[in-house]
């Protein structure tokens, strides 16, 4: 797993050597000698300079950028078969950002990795996934593959996400934000979550019920009552 921020996730006071062998005494059984020849060849792989001349320093010496891709070298280490990265650019300026995620990207096809990204921001979601699960309140309210969640928005809460992104093109005009705050986990609305703030809430069995997941499309999936078949004659008040 790569954490989201890397100042708090590495220790202040082991070296890198220290937090990256670790994984590999425990996972793959090594000896001193290997741990630290198979270090450098991480940190190398990762785009480290002078790898074996910085194996014995503190995570304190690297710029934010690098302490990153200690992270990603210590998610490496034990030889992964999915690699979760939670967040992994929210400390990072723009310009690190892409090249972690060149790096993140470079390593997946490399290791054939499952990635499971973590992300609130949806231009990294449209480069980096094929699959996406949006998610309110710990629920997963749409799932669908990436370009038709950005083409073919169905849940209220994903188009209220998508409408919230600045555009570059087309008619000048108000950023739309979703109305209302995150509930409470001490105080979570009945029926459905995302209800008290919806733009397209339809009367009481939003209020009453939780919506059942269905497919709506090829590999496409929503929780709503929008895409409900209601028996007929039924007729919500």
């Amino acid at each position: 797993m790569i954490f989201q921020e890397p100042m708090s996730s590495l220790s202040p006071v082991h070296t890198v050597y220290n937090q990256i062998a670790e994984n590999l005494f425990l996972h793959k059984g090594m000896n001193e000698k290997q741990a630290r020849e198979r270090t450098v060849e991480l940190l190398r792989l990762v785009g480290i300079s002078k790898a074996a001349e910085r194996l014995d320093e503190y995570t304190f010496q690297f710029s934010g950028g690098m302490r990153q891709r200690v992270m990603i070298a210590m998610a490496l280490a034990p030889e992964p078969r999915v690699l979760i990265a939670d967040e992994p650019t929210t400390a990072l300026d723009v310009t690190i950002q892409a090249q972690v995620l060149k790096l993140i990207k470079q390593m997946q096809e490399e290791f054939s990795l499952s990635l499971m990204l973590i992300t609130h921001d949806l231009g990294v979601v449209a480069h980096m996934v094929d699959q996406v699960y949006v998610m309110y309140r710990g629920r997963v309210v749409e799932d669908a593959p990436v370009m038709e969640v950005f083409y073919n928005p169905l849940h209220p809460y994903t188009r209220g996400l998508l409408n919230s992104i600045p555009k570059l093109r087309g008619p000048r005009g108000k950023v739309t934000s979703i109305p209302g705050t995150v509930p409470d986990s001490y105080n979570l609305p009945s029926g459905c979550l995302f209800h008290p703030r919806c733009s397209e809430f339809i009367g009481e069995i939003c209020r009453r019920d939780v919506p059942e997941t269905r497919e709506v499309g090829p590999n496409h999936r929503v929780s709503c009552f929008l895409y409900n078949e209601e028996p007929a004659g039924h007729e919500e008040v």
